[in-house]
This record gives C-alpha cells, sequence and structure tokens, in this order.
C-alpha cells in the first residue's frame, strides 16, 4: 500500500514544479493517458508544430561568429 508522501512525490518535485497536470495546457480539457499532457492528437500535433516553426525558442546567449560568411552585410562585401 502506497503511503501519501509516495502519492505527492509523483505529482510534483521537491523543488516544487508539478510533473503531471489535469488538464491540456492548450485547451484546459481533461489530459487523456495517451496523450499525456495533452487531451489529444490534435493539441499534441499543434504544440509540435509551435515548437517546429520557432514559435517557442529557449532563450540562449550565444555570440554571433565574426568569420560566418553568411553574417557579411552587403555594405562590407569587398572590403
Amino acid at each position: 500500500m502506497a503511503s501519501e508522501s509516495d502519492a505527492n512525490s509523483a505529482t510534483s518535485r521537491p523543488d516544487g514544479v508539478r510533473v503531471t497536470a489535469d488538464e491540456c495546457p492548450r485547451c484546459g480539457k481533461a489530459v487523456a493517458p495517451r496523450f499525456r499532457p495533452f487531451c489529444s492528437e490534435r493539441c499534441s500535433d499543434l504544440d509540435l508544430a509551435g515548437w517546429l516553426t520557432g514559435k517557442y525558442r529557449l532563450p540562449t546567449e550565444e555570440v554571433a561568429d565574426p568569420n560566418d560568411p553568411s553574417l557579411v552585410s552587403e555594405d562590407n562585401e569587398g572590403v
């Protein structure tokens, strides 16, 4: 028999981040186990499309390479 603390550890991490959800993050409907954390294949596909098209991006602090030829502006060509 699982204790109450075991049940709570399945839904949140020690840092307080919730691991499971009861509602779809896109539309708010009940989550379907097959498409977790989404309610349907449609919501899952819409979320994936958002990542693939660049709608969602993770911030980075990359520095542009000054030797990258794709960064050459038309004003500096042939200089």
